[in-house]
């Protein structure tokens, strides 16, 4: 069961929530307060989505270390470089 809750806002927050409301992008603070929410939910959702791919990767990463399966920082900024040098020819 949910408990209705009370929330008293700072000053600032009061300020952006009614300049959102000025400026014609919400009718009112509900409106306001309902996409500050869902935005975020969203942001919460990919940050946990990103910390999984991360741990996802470092696993990868551990496994071929563990194989011996290493590159030598030389060849990895190389391969970085020509990357690039790529990339800025292409947009010639």
């Amino acid at each position: 069961m949910l408990i209705p809750m009370a929330i008293v806002l700072k000053p600032e927050q009061e300020r952006f929530i009614q300049s959102q409301i000025d400026a014609g992008q919400f009718s009112n603070a509900e409106q306001v307060i309902d996409t500050a929410f869902r935005l975020l939910e969203q942001h919460s959702t990919e940050y946990t989505q990103w910390v999984s791919a991360v741990r996802e990767k470092v696993t990868i990463a551990r496994d071929e270390v563990a194989r011996g399966e290493l590159l030598d920082g030389e060849t990895v900024v190389t391969d970085i470089l020509e990357r690039f040098r790529q990339a800025k020819v292409a947009k010639r």
